[in-house]
């Protein structure tokens, strides 16, 4: 039987991670269990997220000052986690690493997924050709949507690899990346080493790249809803440079230690 583990990495999300759990109460069937790792917050999300799961999915608690992680009632009590908890390929492979869902879904703070989240998941992977998957993302916030960037970063999961990895390609490379909710089988995530640790960005875009030894990364004909605070922040023409920027250079191979410096954390 499959179960899906939701990982969510958290670092001072209090604005929208409320939202973000909500939609997780309504998935039908529900998931295994939902696993919060957080990055050391300090506003109220460590709050939120324990006030919440424990009236909705009366969760059982283990945290520790590094961070928390909170589990759904059907699964085993969680440990306290461990690691460097300010960068996300770290937190995601903690919450991996105490998940006991054969299937593994990792869902950003600021994302909304669909009531059938966790059926999507499991139709996708039935396929035994496919090793990772991910949703549209479409970028959004109160006022406004962002039809252009959306379109972009639709596009950019086809081109990317045909532009960079054209041999890659026709095996069936797809670059996803974190807005767009991946999702993989536990065993092959951890068969390729999980996120790299060492990679303060992109560690999304490693990951594909190494699980398509494992098969094909799909793009799903579905959608999921992600904050556009960084672009609200940035402008609509300075998000589109900087997000085609990092993205040459990422593929043309200059280190992610570099590319940071060129994305700045939005709250």
């Amino acid at each position: 039987m499959a179960r899906v583990s939701i990982v969510i990495p958290t670092l001072n999300e209090a604005a929208c991670l409320e939202r973000t759990l909500r939609q997780l109460t309504i998935l039908t069937p529900p998931a295994w269990e939902v696993i919060i790792v957080d990055g050391g917050s300090e506003d109220d999300t460590v709050t939120i997220a324990q006030r919440f799961l424990s009236t909705y999915f009366q969760a059982e608690r283990s945290d520790a000052t590094a961070g928390v992680e909170l589990a759904a009632a059907s699964a085993p009590t969680g440990e306290i986690l461990a690691g460097d908890r300010r960068r996300r390929a770290s937190q995601m492979n903690a919450g991996a690493k105490v998940a006991t869902g054969n299937l593994l879904c990792f869902l950003h703070a600021d994302t909304i997924a669909p009531d059938d989240l966790v059926t999507v998941i499991e139709q996708t992977l039935s396929d035994p050709r496919i090793a990772c998957g991910g949703f549209v993302s479409i970028m959004a916030g109160a006022k406004t949507t962002r039809w252009g960037i959306t379109l972009h970063n639709y596009l950019k999961t086809y081109y990317a690899p045909l532009l960079f990895r054209p041999h890659l390609f026709v095996r069936g490379l797809r670059l996803l990346f974190g807005d767009q909710v991946m999702f993989c089988r536990r065993c092959d995530f951890w068969d390729c080493g999980g996120f790299d640790e060492s990679l303060p960005i992109m560690e999304d875009g490693n990951l594909c790249l190494r699980l398509l030894q494992k098969g094909s990364v799909r793009q799903v004909n579905r959608v999921v809803q992600s904050s556009d605070r960084r672009i609200a922040h940035w402008g609509a023409l300075k998000a589109t440079a900087i997000y085609l920027y990092i993205g040459v250079l990422w593929g043309i191979g200059v280190s992610a230690t570099y590319l940071k410096r060129f994305y700045e954390e939005v709250r």
